[in-house]
Formats: C-alpha cells, sequence, structure tokens
C-alpha cells in the first residue's frame, strides 16, 4: 500500500482537566476517511476534544479543500492521501500510521459525534479491548438510516448472532475503538465499506473482550454518501461468510459472553 504524508502539524497533548486538576488518558489516534467533506469537518470538529493526541484524515483524493480545512480546524491533524479507493483501504491506511495507544474510527460527515469520544475511551480504559458502537441499544439510535437499510442491517446482524454466538446489537456501524496492541489480530483485508464488519468479527474470532456502546447517528449534513445499501450489504454478507471459514479453519478460544451492552462485563 503506498501512503504518502502530506502534512501534518505539531501535535501537542492536553491532558483531560476537570475542576480539581487533570486525569492523564492513553494517547488517543482518530481516524477519519474523507472525500469532499470540506462543508462537514467543521461541524464534526466543533466537538473534536482537546486532549485528542492526532486526528488522521485520510483523504481520497478530494477536489475541493478538504485538506487545508481540517489543517486550519484543530491542533492535532496530520493528512495521509489514499491512492486506493474505499473506505476500507482509507481506514487500513490511517490504523497503520496512526501512533496514538488507542485508535478510534470516526466519519467525516458530520453524523457521528466527537463528543462521544470520550464514552469509547472510558470503556477502553475500563477493562474492554474493543468498543463498538451502536444504534440500536437504550442511549443509542439513528436519524440516517431507510426502513431498506434498517431491515437489511438487523438481517445481517442477527446471521452473525445465529453463526457466532455473539450478543451483537449492531454490525454495520463505523464507530469503533480499540487499543492499538490488538491491531495484528484484526483481519481488516477488505476496501470497502464492509470493514466494519471484518473489524467486528475479527475481534470477535480473536477472542479479546469487546463491549458495545450505544451512539447515536445524526443525518449526513453535506452531501451524500457513497454507500449503495444492495451492493455493500452483499459484500457485508460475503465478509461474514468468510470469516465463518476462517474460524472454521483455525479456531480460536471465543469468549460468546465478552459482548455486553454498557461499560463493563458482567
Amino acid at each position: 500500500m503506498s501512503i504518502a504524508t502530506i502534512h501534518s502539524q505539531a501535535v501537542t497533548d492536553a491532558p483531560l482537566r476537570f475542576p480539581g486538576g487533570k486525569l492523564d488518558i492513553p494517547k488517543v489516534s482518530v481516524v477519519m476517511p474523507t472525500l469532499n467533506e470540506a462543508n462537514n469537518l467543521p461541524i464534526v470538529f466543533a466537538k473534536m476534544p482537546a486532549w485528542i493526541h492526532e486526528i488522521i484524515i485520510v483523504d481520497g483524493r478530494s477536489t475541493d479543500n478538504t485538506r487545508e480545512v481540517a489543517l486550519s480546524l484543530h491542533h492535532a491533524v496530520r493528512i495521509l492521501e489514499e491512492p486506493k479507493k474505499g473506505k476500507g483501504a482509507a481506514l487500513r491506511a490511517g490504523f497503520g500510521a496512526a501512533t496514538g495507544d488507542i485508535i478510534v474510527s470516526i466519519d467525516a460527515d458530520g453524523s457521528m459525534s466527537a463528543d462521544e469520544l470520550i464514552l469509547f475511551v472510558a470503556a477502553l480504559m475500563s477493562g474492554a479491548d474493543f468498543v463498538k458502537g451502536s444504534r440500536f441499544i437504550q442511549g443509542g439510535g439513528t436519524e440516517d438510516m431507510s426502513i431498506f437499510r434498517m431491515l437489511g442491517n438487523w438481517a445481517l446482524t442477527h446471521i452473525v448472532r445465529v453463526l457466532y454466538g455473539s450478543g451483537f446489537s449492531d454490525l454495520c456501524y463505523g464507530y469503533n475503538a480499540f487499543w492499538k496492541k490488538h491491531l495484528p489480530l484484526l483481519n481488516i483485508a477488505c476496501d470497502g465499506f464492509e470493514i466494519e464488519t471484518a473489524l467486528n468479527l475479527s475481534a470477535l474470532r480473536s477472542g479479546v473482550k469487546i463491549v458495545e456502546i450505544p451512539s447515536f447517528e445524526k443525518n449526513r449534513v453535506h452531501g451524500q454518501s457513497n454507500l449503495n445499501a444492495f451492493t455493500d450489504g452483499f459484500r457485508v454478507l460475503w465478509t461474514i461468510m468468510k470469516e465463518m471459514f476462517r474460524r472454521q479453519a483455525s479456531p480460536t478460544q471465543l469468549n460468546a459472553s465478552s459482548t455486553v451492552n454498557g461499560f463493563f462485563k458482567s
């Protein structure tokens, strides 16, 4: 994979502060794929915490001023240019370039709120290895899914529940976080929107402790999504089956009860 670093601003770690002092947290790398998101980035960055170690913008050759806008919005921005198409290719590039202890993936279209980041970090610091956002547990929700997409996600999620014995409530959502040390355990050899499913299933297959937390998905603010519910849904289904075959070929100790709703495992 060919990745060129275009520009970066100096990264200055700012500890999370409370009235009684400060709390040092692990270094957090936020990975954000972009393609012509200049109008959305100010909305996303408006809620980005100051204590973020770095924000890696993986740009798919935007023709607007996405890169310049990103660099102007936060002190910790790094820009990568990814020549391969697809959200999966962008995330893989960003994950590989991350220098933080924790990696968080978030969309650049304004649908995911950066003020939820602390919840993902808190869950990891409380003992989780991999934290996945869910729109379908108490406290979560979505404004952005059509009935067709919602039914498709429900069906795919329940296929995984049956085949894998998981407790997942949401499968195709891109707000996820994990300790970087677990990156080698995660199978992410895919380039499209199915990357989110591949991450979830490989985390499950590897036996790491998975925690779901509620997340609210808003509508994309500007522009149109490149997601195709029909073709990308089939790519997700194919990913489910490939992971199932891989699981049978090289079985690992899985702990289905490691997936719970909330911060703590019972």
